[in-house]
């Protein structure tokens, strides 16, 4: 049986963290910088990517605009603990 997802519990301990903050505010900051040059648009399955996947660095040469599901492709595994 699996347990049901502790959302609050998450949120608390990992998105709430000052770091995660920055990064998701650097994340959508790309996006609109992108939306207002008119290369993706909201809904179009387009994705910002950061090319050294890291958020913060958002010069112009290591941003780029993929597909959905390219981007969630070329992400790293991350190894998820089975119960």
């Amino acid at each position: 049986m699996q347990r049901k997802r502790n959302y609050k519990k998450e949120y608390k301990q990992y998105h709430e963290t000052p770091l995660q903050k920055k990064k998701r505010a650097s994340r959508n900051k790309a996006r609109r910088a992108f939306e207002k040059a008119g290369l993706v648009t909201k809904g179009d399955n387009k994705h910002v990517d950061h090319k050294d996947m890291n958020p913060l660095n958002n010069s112009k040469k290591n941003l780029r605009v993929v597909a959905k599901r390219r981007n969630v492709r070329m992400q790293p595994k991350t190894k998820t603990k089975r119960r």
